[in-house]
């Protein structure tokens, strides 16, 4: 049956849409796609695998060992300073310190670890950022409420960062007692770093700085120790690992006498100046101070910028060892050496006299003598033992001229004068002897014959430090032996020079400086002795002349330096002393200082003496009584039926 236009439009509207299927094309891009992205994974993976296991496992290792195993340092105590009989002069104390370990610091919690211990929060991140190692030690020498508040905030879930550990502080005398000699510790600095001298050492380590803490800081530093413990996942302790335990450092043992040494500072008390005593048998350094002193105690931490700035302001320094540092005018004190020349090179004998008036003339210039008018009216004739007795500068002013400059300058020199001693001390400084040579290579101008007027009375451009005279003078003592000072108890001796002198000249010279102290006129009688044979000399030095001065609001503070150097006794010398009293006006000041230093020597040999003696008349009563109880026994009657 035919069928009508109409039901042919509804069959095609009844049919069914059409089915469209994927283009393979668009699955394969798909496809692709994830394997792309499946083998950058791999890759990426592999990549890291190879990271961790083959290029830098050590790195990965450790941080995964941290994680597991705490690691505490413990910590060196250096080693103690003692005098030559064994005493303490510099100990340690122990203390806490606070270690903040790096990976785990949270920047976060710092201003609050800052504010806690009172540090600077500037300071501390820059301390933090500079320090390159694992663990930090920001404070050290903590109180207990700063061990208190680090305690109760030393968790995992609060300040991880944080480790209590325990330290050694550098326990220095009282009052800056030896403080020039023992010198302090600090933390080293980043110049120190970059210096070849301390290629073995690290950020935040601690090393001597300065005195004998500095010379022998290899001996005195020990070595760190490390303990090793097993922690969970909360970061609690559960099992010790291993424990490497610190090597303290090495004691270093002086030449230092404790009671010269107190009794130099004491001395010394409310001046400002220096005092040495040594040994001039073999160079060994009994008694070395400065005044003013410091505290070296404030050094051993962090010093405060209140207590630097105090110390850096002080017009006084009293950061200057003024013992191996100071360069003044020695004064009267260089005549000895000047008549040792004089006789030595026949310029005059022990007869030869010059007039003295009170002052001369030389050159076209006056030079006065100590006994000027108006008040005295010189020396009159006056001959060497007497003009070192009394200390003429006139009779010296023409020995400098007899000798000229260059003759003066070659005995001095053997005596040491010009030179470092080579005392085992850091810095010390090297004084001025002039010479023809000297001038020219400084000034490059030629030495004037009138220059060297001054110097045969030690002014002029002439310098000195007080251990530097008290070795010159040594060797002069010791008839011509000059040995290195040193500090160190045990070191073998050191000759450095030796002068081949007339022992007639020497004794001539050493008999005018045993009349400064023990004749009528001497100029040193303060430094007597009962019973001891005392060899002097004073020393008044000019820091600026009369003339300089006059009209100024400078002559109290320029004063005339006091001087005074002895050694005694006169023909077996044991003890040399020199004191330095800056403004002390007059040499028998300083004579008062060096006596005490004397007198504090031989009243410790006689006490030695009588226990010794002592001890030795115990020990022959205790063997004596031993005999005769031996005696009683043997000769005790057996009674009869006892066993024999």
């Amino acid at each position: 049956m035919a069928t009508s236009d109409s039901d042919n439009r509804r069959l095609q509207t009844a049919a069914p849409p059409p089915v469209y299927r994927d283009d393979p094309r668009d699955a394969a891009g798909k496809i692709a796609i994830f394997q792309y992205f499946t083998v950058l994974v791999f890759v990426f993976l592999v990549s890291g695998f190879w990271q961790l296991q083959v290029q830098d496992p050590e790195r990965y290792s450790e941080a995964a060992e941290r994680n597991r195993i705490k690691s505490t340092p413990l910590l060196a105590p250096r080693g103690k300073i003692l005098d030559r009989d064994g005493r303490v002069i510099v100990d340690n104390r122990a203390s806490y310190s606070l270690l903040l370990n790096r990976e785990q610091t949270k920047w976060e919690h710092l201003p609050a670890i800052s504010s806690a211990l009172q540090l600077d929060y500037s300071d501390l991140t820059a301390a933090i950022r500079r320090n390159t190692r694992p663990q930090i030690i920001i404070k050290d020498q903590l109180s207990r409420d700063e061990i208190a508040w680090i305690e109760s905030h030393q968790d995992e879930s609060a300040y991880p960062e944080m480790q209590l550990i325990k330290s050694w502080r550098r326990q220095y005398p009282q009052s800056g007692f030896a403080a020039h000699v023992t010198g302090y510790v600090g933390e080293i600095s980043e110049g120190e770093l970059d210096s070849p001298q301390y290629t073995d050492y690290h950020q935040g380590d601690v090393i001597g700085k300065d005195g004998l803490e500095r010379q022998y800081d290899k001996t005195l530093r020990g070595v760190d120790g490390q303990q090793r413990v097993r922690v969970d996942n909360l970061g609690h302790e559960r099992q010790m690992e291993t424990t490497q335990d610190a090597a303290p450092g090495k004691d270093l043992r002086t030449t230092l006498d404790l009671d010269l040494q107190t009794v130099a500072e004491l001395a010394m008390e409310g001046k400002r100046g220096g005092v040495v005593a040594l040994d001039p048998r073999n160079g060994e350094v009994l008694a070395m101070m400065s005044a003013p002193s410091f505290d070296p105690n404030k050094f051993t931490g962090r010093i405060s910028r209140k207590d630097w700035n105090e110390i850096m302001t002080d017009p006084y320094k009293p950061l200057l060892n003024r013992a191996t540092q100071a360069e003044f005018a020695p004064g009267s004190t260089f005549k000895p050496i000047a008549a040792l020349a004089g006789l030595e090179t026949g310029v005059i004998d022990e007869d030869t006299e010059f007039h003295c008036s009170g002052g001369a003339s030389f050159y076209g210039s006056y030079h006065a003598c100590w006994r000027h008018p108006p008040q005295f009216h010189g020396h009159g004739a006056i001959s060497l033992h007497r003009a070192i007795r009394e200390s003429c500068d006139v009779f010296f002013y023409n020995v400098a001229n007899r000798l000229g400059i260059d003759r003066l300058a070659e005995y001095a020199d053997i005596a040491g004068l010009g030179h470092k001693t080579g005392i085992d001390l850091p810095n010390e400084r090297e004084s001025t002897m002039p010479s023809t040579k000297w001038k020219l290579r400084l000034t490059r101008q030629k030495w004037y014959a009138g220059e060297t007027i001054s110097v045969g009375i030690g002014q002029g451009a002439i310098t000195v430090s007080p251990l530097e005279l008290a070795a010159a003078l040594g060797g002069l003592a010791d008839r011509g032996k000059w040995y290195q000072p040193h500090l160190v108890k045990d070191t073998a001796p050191v000759l450095l020079r030796t002068g081949h002198f007339k022992p007639e000249n020497v004794e001539r010279v050493i008999s005018g400086m045993y009349a400064v102290v023990n004749e009528a006129g001497g100029t040193g009688h303060n430094a007597a002795l009962p019973g001891i044979k005392v060899c002097g000399k004073t020393g008044t030095a000019q820091l600026a002349s009369n003339k300089f001065l006059k009209g100024t609001s400078q002559g109290r503070s320029m004063k005339d330096n006091a001087w005074f150097i002895a050694y005694a006794p006169e023909e077996a010398p044991e003890i040399v002393a020199v004191a330095l009293f800056e403004n002390g006006e007059h040499g028998d000041r300083a004579a008062w200082i060096v006596r005490d230093v004397l007198k504090a020597y031989f009243d410790k040999k006689e006490r030695k003496a009588k226990g010794q003696q002592l001890l030795t008349e115990t020990r022959q009563r205790l063997s004596a009584f031993n005999l005769l109880a031996t005696h009683l026994v043997r000769s005790e009657p057996v009674a009869e039926g006892t066993p024999q």
